[in-house]
């Protein structure tokens, strides 16, 4: 198996110019969009929608691969709506996932998930993997899911880039 590095980033603290420097940095060739939904609300991080962010990253040389089946589900979100509105946490200030979402994504998404598909879906000359969401703080976010199984699947070494 060739060695990769697994990076994780979101968008959400970050703005334009900041985001795709950081991923520059990072050495970043394969981006890993893992999100339901491939757009984010408002004129701030309108350079995340997809359409928009695709054109970025092939500017720069980067791939992009979309993996929707690791993005939770509608009813996954749900379970941590209710724990943020339970913490009266909002979205955007969360810290932590939900342990109900945790159990949920974990049912739902990852244990259908192999990872050997990730790794296989990547070209041969793949170095350093972003994983993909909107969340600032990685431990906040799914994609801290995602990296986790794949770091302890393949030994692999996980960076969280924050802004």
């Amino acid at each position: 198996m060739k060695k990769i590095k697994i990076v994780t980033i979101g968008v959400y603290g970050f703005d334009e110019t900041g985001f795709f420097d950081a991923l520059r940095q990072a050495g970043v060739d394969t981006f890993c969009d893992i999100r339901n939904r491939r757009g984010v609300r408002g004129a701030t991080y309108a350079f995340a929608n997809s359409k928009r962010l695709q054109a970025r990253l092939a500017e720069l040389g980067i791939r992009y691969i979309y993996r929707k089946d690791l993005g939770p589900t509608k009813a996954v979100r749900e379970k941590q709506a209710a724990a943020d509105k339970a913490m009266k946490t909002a979205k955007r200030k969360r810290t932590e996932l939900g342990e109900a979402f945790i159990e949920a994504y974990h049912t739902e998404c990852l244990a259908g998930f192999e990872p050997k598909s990730l790794l296989d879906e990547l070209k041969s000359d793949a170095r350093v993997v972003a994983l993909f969401c909107v969340e600032t703080a990685p431990e906040a976010c799914h994609r801290s899911l995602v990296a986790d199984k794949l770091a302890k699947t393949f030994n692999l070494e996980v960076e969280d880039i924050l802004p």
